[in-house]
């Protein structure tokens, strides 16, 4: 079942996705001073930051990367150098000269690091250990409430150096530098800090910013994701689903989202944190962003653990899962589907709720999407949901039901890339045909009979295919099913001809190969085939028939062979056995 799922499993969103969304947030203040400083000094001066930067906003411009592509090595690495010295200068102090120095430091490296090319540069210049060390405020004795009130720039500068971390871990080699250099304790110490401020924005800004930056220490890496919980980062991750910034939400989830994945230490702690419960509510968020980080936690969570399946389900999973199938976003539909293949194989009474719960309707519409990630993990889904099961009655509802909304003609008409999801749907259809008989065949009579005309029309091509041989005459016969599939020739679709015209082919298939007294007798001669060039061609015709005056051209030895009244013609002791050409009177 697993390496079934495994196969299916879509590839998890890369860390480039997130540095994306990091550079979508980066500050317009970073690009007017990177810009200013390029025109107003040597190349060399290409980040210096100019004015100040206080009212920059968290979804502000991407700032200009460009520039780190005019300039040659030694530049960059004398500006990554100007920048790392002012962070090691500011290391400890509070004055407000050497915060602004700092804060400016910290975000002309995280503008830098926004282009691959450059981010060795940057570690080569000894960016990671000075990044590391502006995590952490610099130490105080004791301040007063009026003195920690004028703090200047209190949590930027922490913010742009887990900015600048993050982008720097985007390399898996840099990964471990990160951490050994000693990031990952303050980085879960600033996933702590308390809103004690008045500048809240700020704070959940430092917070995301550190919750962001483990995701991509972790990516992958399963020794970071196991140092990430020993130095406690899960519980704060949990605590801040629960943020009222929705920003702060998608962060810790995105994070948890990464550190569960095929770590089982992180995901016991997960929900022993008692994340489910706040998970499940956020599947519910109308916030696309938000219901695709919970539902891939989720789908982190139970991947091989079937006691944490378990536990998901009698937490409330279930129904809003199945509300994503029907989602804007198709990040979050590939997700729900994939994650509801995994809840099918738990038990037969998950399937049956997934089933009486508006599943299986979504579920082949996105057979037809567009999106081929999208159409696999469907035909994963309805795959798992049509193995078989101890509870046959349940499977029987299943089968009824799936038929009733064209999932076997949806099926059939999918485009479908992955070989595995090939082998799934035809394992699939193979299960349906062997439950098409007893309690399910009336069911589906009965729909045949007295359902909408879609309905009908939908279970007439769906038994075609699928019943056994020996009840083609009760459903084609006595049922009326060949009027339906008959009806379907002269309609005006062309898509009703064609699944009209395939499922006739079947039937007749099937009827021909019940038994061999079924059979029609063979024909008592041989049937012989031209090419349709030589039909009516005087190329190597040896015989020309006169007809009203026209001539038809043939050829002797297709015409014997093909009719006794010809053989008779040819072989016999008729006049024109030698004739070139033949009069055929008394024809049109």
């Amino acid at each position: 079942m697993e390496a079934e799922q495994q196969k299916q499993q879509p590839q998890r969103p890369r860390r480039k996705g997130l540095k994306r969304k990091l550079e979508d947030e980066a500050s317009a203040a970073v690009a007017a001073a990177a810009t200013s400083a390029a025109a107003s000094a040597a190349a060399a001066s290409l980040g210096s930051a100019g004015a100040d930067d206080d009212n920059e906003e968290e979804d502000g411009s991407a700032g200009t990367p460009e520039i780190c592509c005019r300039h040659s090595h030694a530049a960059l690495a004398r500006e990554v150098r100007a920048q790392v010295d002012a962070l090691v200068r500011c290391a400890s102090s509070w004055r407000h000269a050497d915060r602004a120095a700092a804060k400016r430091a910290t975000h002309v490296l995280a503008e830098l690091a926004k282009n691959e090319e450059v981010v060795n540069v940057i570690v080569e210049g000894g960016a990671v250990a000075a990044l590391v060390c502006h995590l952490e405020e610099p130490a105080v004795a004791a301040p007063t409430q009026e003195e920690q009130q004028l703090r200047p720039f209190e949590h930027e500068v922490e913010k742009g150096a887990a900015f600048a971390l993050g982008l720097l871990a985007v390399k898996p080699e840099h990964q471990q530098l990160v951490v050994d250099a000693g990031a990952l304790p303050p980085l879960v110490k600033l996933l702590k800090r308390q809103k004690n401020t008045t500048n809240s924005r700020v704070v959940n800004s430092v917070i995301k910013r550190a919750a962001d930056a483990i995701t991509n220490l972790a990516h992958e890496n399963s020794n970071i994701k196991t140092s990430v919980r020993m130095e406690g980062g899960i519980p704060p991750l949990v605590q801040l689903l629960e943020s009222q910034d929705l920003k702060v939400q998608r962060a810790a989830a995105g994070a948890l989202r990464t550190l569960a994945f095929k770590n089982d230490e992180n995901k016991t702690q997960i929900v022993q944190c008692n994340a489910l419960p706040t998970l499940i509510l956020m599947l519910r968020s109308e916030d696309a962003a938000i219901h695709y980080e919970a539902v891939g936690v989720i789908g982190n969570l139970v991947h091989s653990s079937p006691k944490i399946k378990k536990e998901v389900l009698n937490a409330g999973a279930l129904q809003p899962v199945i509300g994503l199938l029907s989602s804007c976003c198709t990040e979050s539909q590939r997700e729900a589907a994939l994650l509801l293949g995994q809840f099918a194989s738990a038990d037969s009474d998950c399937k049956v709720h997934i089933v009486q719960r508006g599943a299986v309707c979504p579920l082949i519409e996105m057979l037809q999407s567009a999106d081929v990630q999208l159409r696999e993990m469907s035909a994963f889904a309805l795959g798992r949901l049509a193995q078989d099961t101890h509870n046959q009655a349940d499977n029987e509802d299943y089968v009824s039901d799936f038929i009733k909304v064209g999932g076997v003609q949806k099926l059939q008409d999918g485009e479908f890339i992955v070989q595995a999801t090939k082998d799934c749907v035809a394992k699939t259809l193979k299960r349906l045909e062997e439950k098409i008989n007893g309690r399910v065949l009336k069911h589906l009579l009965y729909l045949m009979r007295v359902g909408e005309k879609s309905v009908q029309r939908r279970v007439a091509l769906a038994l075609a295919h699928l019943c056994a041989p020996e009840d083609q005459s009760s459903v084609f016969i006595d049922n009326n099913g060949l009027d339906l599939l008959l009806d379907l020739l002269i309609s005006m679709s062309s898509k009703h001809q064609q699944d009209g015209s395939a499922a006739l082919y079947k039937l007749a298939n099937k009827a021909a190969a019940l038994s061999p007294m079924d059979a029609a007798p063979p024909s008592p001669t041989p049937q012989v085939y031209l090419g349709e060039q030589y039909v009516n061609s005087s190329t190597l015709s040896d015989v020309t028939f006169l007809v009203e005056g026209k001539r038809f051209y043939a050829h002797r030895i297709a015409l014997l062979a093909s009719s006794d009244a010809f053989r008779a013609m040819f072989d016999g002791g008729y006049r024109e056995k030698d004739a070139r050409d033949i009069e055929i009177p008394n024809i049109r």
